[in-house]
């Protein structure tokens, strides 16, 4: 397991702290980010700014999102212990692992092979039990039948909302997903029937993420 030291518990509680500051309420988010090391899903280069409010890069041209990205992320999913939860995007694995000290049963999908060996290997060692696949995210998990998910989280940004995903989700089940293409604005997608016309739609705000590549070839 890798080191985790007084340091940094006291940055990520100084992290907790701006996290609080900046609208963030539920509790067991910030219990859980209080938690995960972000030091761990980083090159270790870049420990010093582990627990700043910015995004930092990982490789393959993908970043780790703001610790209040995936606060708010984390929020607006309204997660319960025990839920299902299909993940877009795994990358660094960070949101990943917040999700599961939720307790959440996660099921995440990378599309960037050498991000998915990397991060699959840190979330097994470091004791976080989430399902990885490789894949394409556009099209979720209807493959493998794991569904309907509780909740479904997409950690890029997307052009559209995605249909695969939307009839993997659950009758009341809640997506959380940035929708647009230059910058996304936030939605939480409630699905109270299967008609589009019976999906309630709320929106908090405007981010910027990397891409969703829709049925693009994967990289190794």
């Amino acid at each position: 397991m890798r080191a985790d030291t007084f340091r940094h518990k006291g940055l990520r509680q100084q992290m907790v702290d701006t996290l609080r500051s900046k609208g963030i309420t539920d509790e067991q988010v910030l219990r859980a980010m209080g938690e995960v090391p972000r030091h761990w899903f980083i090159d270790s280069a870049l420990d010093s700014h582990a627990y700043e409010d910015r995004a930092l890069k990982i490789g393959c041209e993908q970043t780790i999102s703001h610790p209040s990205t995936v606060a708010m992320q984390s929020q607006l999913l309204d997660l319960h212990s025990g839920m299902k939860v299909l993940e877009i995007g795994t990358g660094s694995g960070y949101q990943t692992a917040v999700l599961c000290r939720m307790g959440a049963r996660v099921f995440t999908i990378e599309r960037q092979k050498g991000l998915f060996d990397q991060t699959r290997r840190l979330l097994a060692e470091e004791g976080y039990r989430a399902r990885c696949f490789l894949g394409d995210g556009y099209k979720g998990l209807a493959e493998v039948n794991y569904g309907p998910y509780d909740r479904i989280i997409v950690t890029c940004g997307a052009p559209s909302i995605p249909e695969a995903l939307m009839s993997q989700l659950r009758i009341d089940g809640i997506m959380v997903i940035p929708l647009g293409e230059d910058e996304q604005e936030m939605l939480r997608i409630t699905k109270l029937g299967n008609d589009r016309s019976q999906w309630k739609i709320e929106k908090f705000g405007t981010y910027s993420f990397v891409p969703m590549l829709n049925g693009k070839q994967m990289k190794s």
